[in-house]
């Protein structure tokens, strides 16, 4: 059994289906406006690890059960968790930037990451449609960074926030617990594509899997590592870390195959 079976069959905040070379993960805690508490967390943390791992896979859509995407952070949970006498300043630090850290894992996964957003995506959950490749979301979803009107800050979606939509957006919407609509969110780069309704999340899925399909698998991942280095590095680093890219696609399998069939007026073995 391999490690992405066997989270299949233990998940118990998420329900997660495999289609072929494609997996949703669906946050199932509707009840609970599928807010993330350490529990569910930590078992998505684990379905990422397990995703990482399985290079068969060539797309993840994160969505939500229900009628809103994500709530973001359990706020009881908070409370019971982060301000009590047992917890010291430490220990809730070491927590929230374990949050972090799962952010980046799914910012930096290797397999294109698609997030549908209906509903609502407020705090943590803006944080994780800010970690996607490509953002889908309906023309009334609300969106908003709501942890200053509560005496908190976004640490950890901070970084994602300001790569996908700027610096000036981004201080805007956390010093003024800023909401805003799904057809804002176009605007402001969050969302690549905004549909009229839920219904039509899946038709735009739809399109966006078969573009990734005709893609090299080992092409794109190497693309999204390369997006990820780039802010970093220097000129000259970049333009090495693009020349070796570059060079592992152009001798690999997949890059001579690609090449081959251009060549030869067929689609490549990856797309058909």
């Amino acid at each position: 059994m391999t490690a992405t079976a066997s989270i299949l069959s233990d998940c118990q905040h998420f329900l997660l289906e495999r289609e072929s070379d494609w997996l949703t993960i669906w946050f199932n805690r509707p009840e609970a406006r599928n807010a993330l508490s350490k529990e569910v967390s930590a078992e998505l943390s684990a379905v990422v690890a397990a995703v990482r791992e399985d290079r068969s896979l060539r797309g993840v859509t994160l969505r939500g059960k229900g009628k809103v995407f994500c709530a973001g952070g359990d706020i009881k949970g908070f409370q019971s968790v982060f301000q009590g006498d047992e917890q010291s300043l430490d220990d809730v630090a070491a927590a929230n930037a374990a949050t972090g850290e799962l952010f980046h894992q799914i910012n930096t996964l290797p397999q294109v990451v698609v997030v549908l957003v209906q509903g609502a995506a407020i705090a943590g959950g803006l944080g994780l449609t800010c970690c996607a490749d490509i953002v889908v979301a309906t023309a009334d979803a609300q969106f908003s960074m709501t942890e200053t009107q509560i005496g908190i800050v976004p640490a950890q979606i901070a970084p994602f926030v300001i790569a996908r939509i700027g610096l000036p957006a981004s201080r805007r919407l956390m010093l003024t617990g800023g909401r805003f609509r799904g057809t804002e969110a176009g605007r402001l780069g969050l969302a690549d594509y905004v549909v009229a309704s839920q219904a039509a999340l899946g038709a735009a899925e739809l399109t966006i899997r078969t573009g990734v399909r005709s893609c090299s698998p080992a092409a794109n991942a190497e693309t999204k590592a390369l997006i990820m280095a780039l802010p970093s590095l220097s000129a000259e680093d970049a333009r090495k870390a693009g020349g070796y890219a570059f060079a592992r696609c152009m001798r690999s399998d997949e890059g001579r195959e690609g090449v081959a069939s251009f060549i030869e007026k067929r689609k490549p073995n990856w797309a058909e």
